[in-house]
């Protein structure tokens, strides 16, 4: 048997592990002791659910389309098809004609070889990854407000915090390890703020728990600051060093009080002053957000208020105090850190920046586009329009996670070629033309970034099952036919490239990472930075930026046809689209999504404890079983959407983040009754345009 110490390839944590592998077959995964995110802990997705690896479901052949069905062939085959129908349609339509998707399920190196296949050996910047409908959000908000695109502090902030604040996030559910971290720091004495529709695990361990209506978060942030300003807990001296804009947000402040916000949150004026106070008057707060903040229409707007709210208190740059956006997958910070974006290369520098440009021409030997390249929605608008013929989507599954899952199912059976790399066939799988089988993390070595900006090593357990490959040697395979020469020899060489490229990480690598990792920037002598902005912001004279920005009603509310209001999140068993935990045990401890709802609106209307009922918003309709609980609020429902056959995301319309094109998946209107085999009301199926 061999030992391996790897990096989790679940949530955003970044949980070190022990991988114990008996020849091709994973035999136990324990918590590294010394793993700098979780300490010697880990969650049961982490230490249990690896039996996927050796699933009888992997994908082990490659697969292409043939009469209409998908049948085994060989490497060459599949790699034929895939180069002559990227250069016909290259050649026919121009290289804008073709899309990819990175996949944060992969390593930075993956998503690196990803975007520069787009940009280098196609032509294109039509380059994104699942951040879009995630933190994309928070990527726009930080850079706006501070000047860097993360975390400006560390998990460990969280010990060190007098007051912990917590909007739109569950982390004993969707971050376990931080959700146990969160606890062990209140049994410590740590004061804990919730801010959620549904009435989370940590609220028990806290000192208050403020419930707002669903999409109405930028009132209780701009209520929060107005309580603040007016009872004197301003750092002034920290706004007139280090920022600038301030005088626009306190105009803005003088009409949000108290009750105000309480008319349109439905939170207590008297709870929100007592909150206000909890984190203003302490000498360390962390703020951690989550995807009930950013998976708003104004989401990135709301991350920018959370901004000013940390600024005005001066709580920015110094131990305890950290804001702490808690990334949903295991490199979704790393997947946009690399450039896996439609506007920009490595570290978030502009696409259209002839500086930063031409250093990739030079290391690539090719000219490249300045033209900004299409976002995940876009994509999918132009392949209905007829204007995207291909695309090469590569470890996600947006047939099941994007929303308006009629739409995206339009705009894929609409593509002339689409490409899949994965290491199960899914939702999206089936309407592919070509099936590349893939590695997971267990499998690939190269580099994952958490949630902490903290780049690790990922190192192979086990090979890839049967002629499976790993994500690396697959994108270099296909560059290399399509006429791009990569020229590296393993990830090592590509993050090579990342530092020598990129400022930011150009003190990275594979020697220097160690066990501990390094949290960017790193400096070229291999010095990190756990904590940014201690002495000032990254952005022009070094000021940070306050937003004046009001409150604004979601893209969809509660009316007499739709009088819920529909939230989606995650639970602990299983991890976004379901497609590790659903091949592990976890699928026997929970086997089906269900609908949470409050045991007045079921009384209301007559539905009981497991009952099945159906569903309906403004764009579609499922059937799914009840759970009739106190957890969410009255005049909400909750589900997960870890289970395909329920086809939750058939619910969420197109309204996004105005800034970021992230989808709104908190805030649908639906109407919830039980289940008839004739329903009375005929169910929407989706928009196809």
């Amino acid at each position: 048997m061999a030992a391996v110490t790897t990096t989790c390839g679940y949530c955003g944590v970044g949980c070190r592990l022990e991988a114990l592998a008996d020849g091709d077959r994973i035999v136990s995964i324990s918590p590294a002791l010394d793993g700098p995110a979780n300490e010697g802990h880990t969650c049961i997705k982490g230490r249990f659910a690896h039996g996927f690896t050796r699933s009888p479901d992997r994908l082990r052949t490659p697969l292409i389309r043939e009469d209409g069905e998908l049948r085994p062939a060989s490497w060459e085959q599949a790699l034929e098809r895939i180069v002559s129908e990227l250069g016909r349609i290259k050649t026919a339509h121009g290289p804008d004609a073709i899309a990819g998707l990175a996949s944060s399920r992969a390593t930075n190196e993956d998503c690196y070889a990803m975007q520069r296949l787009m940009r280098a050996a196609i032509g294109t910047n039509n380059i994104d990854n699942c951040s879009r409908v995630c933190h994309s959000p928070t990527s726009f908000a930080l850079r706006r407000s501070f000047g860097l695109s993360g975390a400006t502090g560390s998990f460990t902030d969280i010990d060190r915090a007098e007051v912990a604040l917590m909007i739109g996030v569950n982390p004993t559910q969707g971050h376990p390890v931080v959700g146990a971290r969160i606890k062990q720091a209140a049994l410590r004495g740590c004061r804990l703020i919730t801010i959620d529709p549904r009435r989370i695990e940590l609220a028990d361990y806290g000192a208050i728990h403020l419930s707002p209506r669903a999409g109405t978060n930028a009132a209780v942030v701009l209520g929060l600051c107005h309580v603040i300003r007016r009872d004197g807990l301003v750092d002034q001296e920290f706004i007139a060093a280090r920022t600038e804009g301030y005088e626009s947000l306190a105009e803005l402040l003088e009409n949000c009080t108290p009750e105000a916000t309480e008319e349109i949150t439905g939170i207590p004026a008297a709870d929100l002053e007592a909150a206000a106070h909890l984190y203003g008057e302490a000498a360390s707060a962390s703020l951690l957000w989550g995807l009930g903040v950013t998976e708003h229409k104004y989401g990135s707007e709301v991350v920018q208020l959370l901004c000013n709210l940390a600024m005005m208190t001066g709580k920015v740059g110094k131990p305890g105090s950290a804001l702490l956006p808690l990334r949903g997958q295991n490199n979704v910070q790393g997947s946009s850190d690399m450039g896996a974006l439609p506007d920009v290369y490595t570290s978030y520098r502009p696409v259209d920046d002839d500086e930063v440009a031409a250093s990739f021409e030079a290391e690539w030997g090719v000219p490249l586009s300045r033209r900004k390249g299409l976002t995940i929605p876009q994509m999918f608008d132009a392949a209905i329009a007829g204007e995207l013929k291909a695309m090469y989507v590569f470890g996600e599954d947006v047939a099941q996670t994007d929303p308006d899952t009629a739409h995206v199912a339009a705009a894929l059976e609409n593509l002339e070629f689409l490409v899949c790399q994965e290491i199960f066939e899914n939702e999206t799988t089936g309407f592919a033309d070509v099936v590349l089988p893939a590695s997971s993390f267990l499998e690939k070595e190269g580099t994952f970034t958490n949630a902490e900006r903290r780049f690790q090593a990922v190192e192979a357990a086990i090979p890839p099952p049967g002629e499976a490959r790993t994500d690396f040697e697959i994108i270099g395979e296909v560059s290399r036919r399509l006429g791009h020469e990569m020229g590296w020899e393993s990830p090592w060489d590509a993050l090579d490239e990342i530092a020598r490229l990129t400022p930011q990480y150009g003190g990275v690598s594979r020697k220097r990472l160690g066990r501990d990792g390094l949290q960017w920037p790193v400096r070229e002598d291999g010095t990190d930075s756990p904590i940014l902005y201690d002495a000032s912001f990254d952005r022009p004279g070094g000021r940070g930026h306050f937003a004046a920005l009001p409150y604004k009603a979601p893209g969809d509310s509660a009316d007499e046809e739709f009088p819920l209001i529909l939230v989606t999140g995650r639970v602990l068993q299983h991890y976004n689209a379901g497609t590790m935990t659903r091949r592990t045990a976890n699928v026997d401890l929970v086997d089906r999504d269900r609908l949470e709802i409050h045991p007045d609106d079921a009384a209301r209307l007559w539905i009981g404890d497991g009952d099945r009922v159906s569903v309906r918003s403004r764009v579609g309709h499922i059937e799914i079983e009840a759970q009739v609980n106190t957890q969410i609020e009255p005049g909400h429902v909750f589900t997960s959407f870890h289970f395909p056959e329920t086809r939750t995301n058939l619910l969420v319309g197109q309204s996004s983040d105005v800034n970021t094109s992230c989808p709104e998946y908190k805030v649908v209107a639906v109407d919830v009754r039980p289940f008839s085999e004739n329903p009375s009301f005929e169910p929407a199926l989706g928009t196809a345009g």
